[in-house]
């Protein structure tokens, strides 16, 4: 049977030669001077050899450990070396689908097309808040109540985050569903559990030496509502009512063609709106909050009763978004 000293002191030979223990185990010393545990045994008639380590970073108890756990395994008629390349296998799909894979190949494959400024906000917000908690886990072993906990944490510093990093983590969902690996979208349990957008009461400039510097570059200044400042980023750049914008929903949106196509209910009219490059981008990041739902500005966003009308240098009623 084998000691340490013996493994410690066994020398290389011209040919490999085995120095035997006990129950089928043996330590192989070859000519290199490289010494390998390993267990012989017997499988449905067969004989073969299962890898227990190298010596010396594998003690000799450590050898024997694995011994007895393989010869377990054998005693309910299962092979150790099938057994193993089984777990290797299952290890190396769990990290081919864990949430970090999957979300870095979701952003290769859909944020080609957005602006440098979206595609960093996504992917550093991933970096920052998601994952270092459960990047590493498979997509298929996320709970909803884990990724709560996680949006919680963001929630804590700052409302719109979070909600953009729900709507980010269900676009990697409902990517993992489309590819084949996730059945469900655990996000969709989420909807109402974070805190709404808080929005607040804004008066309207009234000074008529001040009107001059409103316009943009007020609206660039603007802390309130994401959502509100969105809309007014929006509206001097389309020239719609502001009716017709809280009603953009969408399915209206063309991203490729850079239009918006809506129906005017009241004249039975459609109107074709071409959308700048500045209006996309300010749209795609909306998506990131609202995309999951109908409208570019739900009802459920906290309400703005007043807010500055950039095209007209006075308050105007950019209120609840949507119907």
């Amino acid at each position: 049977m084998l000691t340490d000293t013996t493994c410690k002191n066994a020398k290389a030979k011209d040919k490999p030669y085995k120095l035997a223990d006990e129950k089928g185990m043996f330590l192989l010393v070859n000519p290199n001077g490289s010494k390998y545990f390993r267990l012989k045994y017997r499988i449905d008639g067969k004989e073969k050899l299962l890898a227990l380590g190298i010596y010396p970073e594998i003690s000799l108890k450590q050898a024997r450990d694995k011994r007895d756990e393989a010869r377990s395994q054998l005693a309910d008629s299962i092979d150790p070396n099938e057994n193993r390349k089984a777990i290797k296998l299952a290890r190396a799909d769990s990290a081919a689908n864990s949430f970090e894979v999957l979300a870095r190949e979701w952003f290769e494959r859909n944020m080609t097309d957005k602006s440098d400024s979206h595609k960093k906000r996504i992917i550093s917000g991933l970096k920052r808040d998601i994952f270092p908690y459960i990047g590493s886990k498979p997509v298929l072993d996320i709970k909803a109540v884990e990724l709560l906990a996680v949006l919680r944490k963001i929630e804590e510093r700052a409302i719109e985050t979070a909600h953009r990093m729900l709507w980010t983590c269900g676009a990697v969902f409902r990517y993992a569903i489309t590819t084949g690996r996730l059945d469900a979208d655990i996000t969709q349990a989420l909807r109402g559990s974070l805190k709404p957008v808080n929005g607040g009461h804004f008066s309207a400039i009234t000074n008529p030496k001040e009107l001059g510097a409103l316009l943009l570059r007020a609206i660039d200044s603007y802390s309130g509502s994401l959502l509100v400042k969105k809309a007014l980023k929006i509206a001097p750049r389309i020239f719609v009512r502001p009716i017709e914008l809280r009603g953009m929903e969408w399915s209206q949106i063309d991203f490729e063609t850079k239009e918006w196509r809506y129906l005017v209910t009241k004249t039975n009219v459609q109107h074709i709106v071409p959308l700048a490059n500045q209006v996309i981008n300010a749209i795609q990041e909306l998506q990131l909050i609202t995309g999951h739902g109908r409208f570019v500005f739900p009802s459920d966003v906290p309400r703005m009763d007043r807010a500055v009308c950039p095209t007209r240098g006075v308050t105007c009623g950019i209120t609840t978004y949507g119907v």
